[in-house]
């Protein structure tokens, strides 16, 4: 008898929110990687190797559950589409001891009535990415789903060539995103909107639900997440590389890492993506780009935030207009942060500006250039030789120590904000080909390692701290699908 006990609140939504359906079984599942932290800390009962096999391959359903695939839409880059999880099942939600409710979904786990003619499996590789990235990015400090493991299936996936299969067990808050809601504008009746906001309010912000306007107060608590997300993005260099309205979820968490990369050398127009061939989700363009993915939020909440078409414009038009002066406020207020300041200063945006287009100038190592400033260190960099940033930095150092406050003090709160490592590109990419295509996990290992504690300067592993030589030029992720 297994004990994962899971319930299905989702399912109390009208039926056309979801599919019920299945994972596909495989032929010769093994257990590649499992988080032992992440299982401890959401409390996962203790199973042996065994029965998480067979859970986590899609070969054993647990008795008086019934598995989901949802229903979604989305702007994939701009173009309206229907969607929905076309890999993906979700197995149930289960209930923490501290009383909070996660999302358990296999994906890559076969084909559902969302597929449109894809084969519902994934890669090993893009899997493992995403068992990589997402913790990362948990332990960077940033909202994350995050993943409990990865499956080998035993059988082969076809893409560009013919690649080993995997599935990823992935833990998120919820499932909810942007593109539910527009699904279920499009699609649904006013009372299947309701239901849905009720459920969203219900599930991450009940607190809402003596506010008057459940939908406004909603759309403006995702506005808040979303630029707390997206101001996180930018202090670390993260480009997600596919933010269409159905990769951004309504809890604030970072979802689904396809073609994602980090920025080394600093260029706002920076793209990693084969897919964004326009550069539309480029690293700069990423609070803009939420603030089109909130508008289509609001659209689709429109029916419920007035019934007068006109003034439910106005009110939606209102909240998104905002996003820009918040996002800017947070944006500004972590720069300070990643320079070690205290309170603001007139000057503070000028002095900013100036650092990153000299950063953009000397095509300078995001990462590394703040680390050159908090440790008074010279990573054989253009730009920390040059007159302009050693005049740049007196004015720094001047702002850092305003009304006597110590040097050290400065330096030692940039410590908490600027990552020592960040999981470079090239270094993952050799994990994940050395990983999935010899099964050597060594190097995957040591990467975990390193990224599980990335404010700690660790000289061990020195080499991991720096861009390969010639930078990122020509390299490109994909999408995995």
């Amino acid at each position: 008898m297994l004990s994962l006990q899971l319930q299905s609140h989702y399912t109390n939504l009208p039926d056309k929110f979801y599919s019920y359906q299945r994972p596909v079984a495989v032929k010769n599942p093994s257990l590649l990687i499992f988080n032992d932290s992440l299982a401890n800390s959401v409390h996962l009962p203790k199973m042996n190797q065994e029965k998480w096999v067979s859970i986590l391959s899609g070969n054993q359903v647990i008795s008086d559950t019934n598995p989901i695939s949802q229903a979604y839409a989305g702007h994939q880059f701009g173009n309206f589409t229907m969607l929905g999880d076309g890999r993906a099942v979700l197995l149930g939600e289960f209930l923490t001891k501290g009383q909070s409710i996660v999302d358990i979904q296999l994906k890559g786990s076969g084909r559902t009535p969302y597929s449109r003619g894809g084969d519902g499996r994934a890669t090993i590789a893009a899997m493992l990415r995403e068992y990589l990235i997402s913790e990362a990015m948990y332990h960077l400090g940033i909202s994350t789903t995050r993943s409990l493991a990865v499956v080998k299936t035993g059988e082969k996936v076809q893409r560009e060539l013919e690649q080993e299969g995997g599935i990823l067990t992935r833990i998120a808050k919820s499932h909810l995103r942007v593109g539910t809601f527009e699904y279920a504008y499009q699609y649904g009746t006013i009372e299947d909107q309701k239901a849905l906001t009720a459920y969203a309010i219900r599930r991450h912000y009940p607190e809402l639900e003596e506010t008057e306007n459940h939908a406004l107060e909603l759309l403006k608590k995702v506005m808040e997440v979303q630029a707390d997300l997206i101001v996180n993005w930018m202090r670390v260099g993260f480009i997600h590389g596919v933010m269409n309205t159905d990769n951004m979820s309504i809890a604030g968490e970072t979802i689904d890492y396809g073609p994602c990369a980090f920025m080394n050398s600093y260029d706002p127009q920076t793209v990693f993506s084969s897919i964004d061939t326009q550069g539309r989700y480029a690293f700069g363009n990423q609070p803009r780009i939420a603030q089109w993915n909130l508008s289509r939020l609001a659209i689709a909440l429109l029916d419920q935030i007035h019934p007068d078409p006109k003034q439910a414009v106005e009110m939606a038009q209102a909240v998104i207009n905002s996003f820009p002066k918040i996002y800017e406020s947070k944006w500004l207020n972590m720069m300070r942060n990643k320079l070690g300041w205290e309170g603001a200063q007139d000057a503070d945006q000028h002095l900013i500006d100036d650092l990153l287009h000299m950063m953009h100038k000397y095509s300078a190592d995001y990462t590394n250039t703040f680390l050159a400033i908090a440790n008074r260190e010279n990573f054989d960099s253009s730009l920390l030789d040059s007159f302009e940033f050693q005049e740049w930095s007196i004015h720094w150092m001047y702002r850092a120590t305003i009304e006597g406050r110590a040097l050290d003090q400065a330096i030692e709160k940039m410590k908490g904000y600027n990552p020592v490592f960040i999981p470079r590109n090239h270094m993952v990419e050799s994990a994940l080909s050395k990983a999935s295509q010899s099964n050597d996990f060594d190097q995957f290992e040591e990467l975990l390692k390193i990224i599980s504690n990335p404010y700690h300067n660790n000289e061990k592993f020195t080499a991991y701290k720096f861009p390969p030589v010639g930078g990122d030029l020509g390299y490109q992720t994909f999408c995995g699908t």
